[in-house]
């Protein structure tokens, strides 16, 4: 894995702070998805050097997070996020840190990551920079936190549900104890936003293995939305199609949960309490349909929840002109 391999733009950046004196390494989820033969859909670059002389290098920059010692460079028509080698302590709020120390070096800046497949870094000969083991990790297909479990989900409580979005996408398991700190840390997840927690919840939800949701119900993580800590299988999830509305409504259903009390788009809401609708709308015949045989008013409403009743019943049947014939025969 060399150099001339990654896109031109991550290549130049990392040059450019290079010859300026600056360590700099493509680092983080890019690294994984390399390893693992996958397209990267996001390059995070870290470096030695501070914010105020990535900004002085490069002509076209953002400062995204400068408190955190990022800035995104515009380069090649991508976004890179060159983020500036830290150490972090303390995080009273349960997501931010209350101090961010720059000057440390590279090691020091991939142990304050979340899992071990997380913390890799490439070196400029294209060899792997992997002090917590996660190339062994990726191997085993494994998600494991880097250093102690405990620390880390108490760090960023969102953490808890990342773990699970990971398994569930890459098909992995969780490590023991990982596993084990997921249920005795699991009461700090009252101190995160809805939002967060739906966003992480819905990728669980449309991965691979949307099964892997069944883990936070069980541990009681969402009891504050309506879904009680308790076993509950989602084999089934599988089977459904990878969109909001299917996988939101099988999982609400199986749950408990209530979406009304999550931070999510009016519509998807409404197909998730009135799934109804998602199925006239999958029928094979229209309002106008019926409309172009003659009916007319509450007629129309009437004949498409009567037809809906039938491929209900007989689900092979949704095809326009057998619904349009039995629909005339009715009216």
């Amino acid at each position: 894995m060399d150099l001339p391999n990654w896109p031109a733009p991550v290549a130049a950046c990392c040059g450019a702070l290079r010859r300026a004196g600056h360590e700099a390494c493509p680092v983080g989820g890019c690294v994984r998805d390399l390893l693992l033969g996958r397209a990267p859909g996001d390059w995070d670059i870290a470096t030695s050097a501070r914010p105020e002389a990535v900004t002085a290098l490069f002509e076209r920059t953002v400062p995204t997070g400068l408190k955190h010692g990022t800035v995104t460079v515009l380069l090649g028509g991508m976004a890179l996020e060159v983020t500036t080698f830290r150490g972090e302590s303390g995080y009273s709020d349960g997501r931010h840190p209350d101090r961010v120390t720059f000057g440390v070096g590279l090691r020091e800046d991939l142990a304050r990551r979340d899992f071990t497949i997380n913390a890799m870094a490439l070196a400029p000969d294209g060899s792997v920079v992997d002090p917590f083991g996660g190339r062994a990790d990726l191997a085993r297909r494994l998600i494991r936190c880097v250093g102690e479990p405990e620390r880390r989900f108490t760090e960023d409580a969102l953490r808890m549900l990342r773990a699970v979005r990971f398994a569930a996408q890459l098909g992995f398991s969780l490590e023991a104890r990982t596993a084990a700190a997921l249920a005795s840390c699991a009461p700090l997840l009252e101190r995160v936003s809805g939002e967060r927690i739906r966003a992480e919840l819905e990728k669980t939800l449309l991965s691979p293995h949307p099964s892997l949701a069944a883990l936070p119900v069980e541990l009681g993580m969402l009891a504050r939305f309506g879904a009680p800590a308790r076993q509950v299988e989602l084999s089934a999830l599988a089977a459904l199609p990878a969109t909001p509305a299917h996988r939101w409504g099988a999982f609400c259903a199986a749950t408990g949960l209530d979406i009304a009390r999550l931070p999510v788009e009016r519509a998807l809401r409404r197909a998730v309490l009135h799934p109804e609708d998602r199925e006239l709308a999958a029928l094979a015949v229209t309002g106008r349909d019926l409309y172009d045989l003659g009916l007319r008013g509450g007629d129309i409403g009437r004949a498409r929840w009567a037809l809906l009743e039938h491929v209900r019943a007989h689900p092979g049947d949704n095809r326009r002109e057998f619904l349009l014939s039995l629909a005339k025969e009715r009216t």
